[in-house]
């Protein structure tokens, strides 16, 4: 008889193929079979939901439609509504009024969240080369204008857009149609005279007309253009903002005073920028309406600046239309320098603010002790009819005094607009 090798308590080859080896093995759980196999664990099974009176089912369905119930009651209401119409019909009125408690808000950003972002940024640490500010607004509103592009589809940049404007020669209003990518080739044509002014690359290159007009180059790249201007006239535009307003900055707040020519009239830089803000607003406006966008008008402080430009243009505008006998003569001349007749504009509103416009010389000066008539405006009605979307006679303006006088005012502030 051969001796056992292996001492007591030790393992034998196949001992677990024997016949007893079964009842010593430990047998695995199925859940330790699926964790060996590398398999995902089953979900556990949902507990199914209570079976509740068609009565509590019922009372809970204001709950439900407030998305106030527990899980498991708010899955018995679910199932007892697909099988009781009533129930359902109820449930379904329910959700209708919770939604009217409850409007939907919309989702695009507050307009003005960037520059009260911007602001609590700077009251911090204030920049090392600030922007100066009279660039300020045009800096914001191409901003603004920036995220109101990045946030519209392809096909849109093709919805069609009426740029409108008032001619001064003939009187009436008149408009061009364009498309949402034509407005802003218009806006990086126009904000060229800026740029060339400063020393930067003109847009049109060798295309530029004599007359640096605004009209004139927006037609020349219309013309030049091959196809009709897509969104890739976006980027061209945004880095020539940016490059102007960086040049602004590096060059401190005396290049203020370089002139930029508009053709027909001068402004200096520091009214250039401003009169920009105002088109790149006004034409934001025209796109915006064009891909039924929400734009709200400019910070009251941009606003401002904006209505003060149109109101210090207003007298230089009223003698210009009266060399061309569009406004009645001048009552009395007077020195430049000494106040003369004048008329009170008040604006209403944000941004607005109360001006004395000289009537019988660009030179005069206004003066409360020779007012004789007075209008009213809300700041955004008085912008719109600056920019030509609105006619004279249609101004919603309080009045009083000297209607002659209110008449040529109207006009000549509407005759500030241009294409």
């Amino acid at each position: 008889m051969n001796p056992d090798p292996f001492g007591p308590g030790e393992a034998r080859p196949g001992d677990d193929e024997r016949p007893g080896a079964s009842s010593q093995a430990r047998i695995p759980s199925p859940r330790e079979s699926v964790e060996d196999s590398g398999l995902p664990l089953p979900e556990p099974e949902a507990p199914p939901p209570p079976v509740l009176e068609h009565d509590v089912l019922k009372s809970l369905l204001g709950a439900w439609a407030l998305a106030a119930c527990a899980p498991e009651e708010a899955a018995a209401v679910e199932l007892h509504l697909g099988t009781c119409g009533p129930c359902a019909d109820e449930a379904l009125r329910l959700r209708d009024a919770v939604g009217l408690l409850q409007p939907e808000e919309s989702l695009d950003l507050d307009p003005g969240l960037r520059s009260r972002v911007l602001a609590g940024c700077l009251d911090k640490r204030p920049p090392r080369i600030p922007v100066p500010d009279w660039a300020v607004a045009y800096d914001a509103e191409t901003a603004r204008l920036d995220a109101l592009l990045q946030d519209i589809g392809d096909g849109e940049w093709h919805a069609p857009v009426r740029l409108k404007w008032y001619d001064g020669e003939s009187d009436r209003p008149v408009n061009r149609r364009t498309t949402v990518a034509g407005v802003i080739a218009h806006l990086l044509t126009v904000d060229g005279l800026v740029a060339v002014a400063l020393g930067l690359e003109d847009p049109l290159g060798e295309l530029a007309p004599e007359e640096p007009s605004p009209r004139a180059r927006t037609e020349t790249y219309w013309k030049a253009s091959h196809f009709p201007p897509t969104r890739t006239v976006r980027m061209p535009w945004r880095e020539q903002s940016h490059a102007l307003v960086r040049t602004v900055s590096f060059a401190g707040g005396g290049s203020g005073q370089l002139s930029v020519p508009y053709g027909a009239f001068s402004l200096p830089l520091r009214d250039s920028l401003v009169d920009r803000a105002f088109e790149c607003w006004v034409h934001a406006g025209d796109i915006a309406d064009a891909v039924d966008y929400p734009y709200e008008p400019p910070a009251p402080r941009h606003l401002n600046r904006m209505i003060d430009l149109a109101a210090r243009m207003l007298p230089s505008a009223l003698a210009e239309r009266r060399r061309e006998g569009r406004a009645a003569p001048p009552k009395s001349l007077v020195r430049a320098g000494s106040p003369g007749r004048s008329l009170r504009l008040e604006v209403e509103g944000s941004g607005g603010g109360e001006w004395l416009i000289a009537l019988d010389s660009p030179g005069a000066v206004g003066s409360a002790e020779h007012e004789v008539a007075h209008v009213a405006l809300d700041g955004v009605e008085f912008c719109r009819l600056a920019a030509g979307h609105v006619l004279p006679q249609e101004a919603a303006a309080g009045q009083d005094g000297d209607r002659e006088a209110i008449r040529d005012v109207l006009s000549a502030a509407a005759s500030l607009s241009r294409m």
